[in-house]
């Protein structure tokens, strides 16, 4: 989502208006918990006051992420508000004020700022309310299988059976 920086200031005093839906699925690619992103919508305002830009917008949108107890893929709505300044100045350095972005050329991208936000965003776990989701989990993998608490029937170790039969003669008399 890139502006201009000439549109920008032909508003003067006036906040500029702007609405788009954005693809950002190369968050899919990153190392994080993101399998699927669908593009977002953003819509918001940018108001400039000398080589001042704040933009506030918001970012709608819906990611699919991995549930924490059974894997399954589990649809996570989202809406951020995020708010973001910008110096047009040639002198001013991020390091000056790291809340202030810089801007370089003529072009003011939103996009990194809006990937920023929704990477902030990816909560540490979630999880299925879908009784299917138990279901659909893997049950055994290599060197691991899932046990439950179910009481089975008793079963008599081979090598004590003669040991077991001892007992049940025993009971009998």
């Amino acid at each position: 989502m890139k502006f201009p920086l000439q549109k920008l200031k032909q508003t003067g005093d006036e906040p500029f208006y702007f609405e788009d839906d954005v693809d950002i699925r190369e968050l899919e690619q990153l190392n994080n918990d993101i399998r699927r992103i669908s593009p977002v919508h953003v819509k918001g305002q940018a108001m400039t006051r000398g080589n001042d830009i704040t933009v506030t917008f918001s970012i709608d949108g819906e990611m699919v992420l991995p549930c924490a107890r059974t894997l399954v893929d589990v649809t996570y709505p989202f809406h951020i508000d995020a708010l973001e300044a910008f110096n047009l100045s040639p002198y001013h350095t991020e390091e000056d004020d790291s809340e202030v972005h810089s801007v370089n050329g003529e072009v003011l991208d939103l996009t990194p700022y809006i990937k920023e936000n929704v990477q902030l965003e990816i909560p540490t776990r979630v999880f299925s309310h879908d009784d299917e989701a138990h279901e659909a989990a893997p049950q055994e993998g290599k060197g691991w299988q899932v046990v439950t608490e179910e009481p089975e029937e008793k079963k008599v170790d081979p090598r004590m059976a003669k040991l077991q039969s001892l007992l049940n003669e025993e009971e009998n008399e």
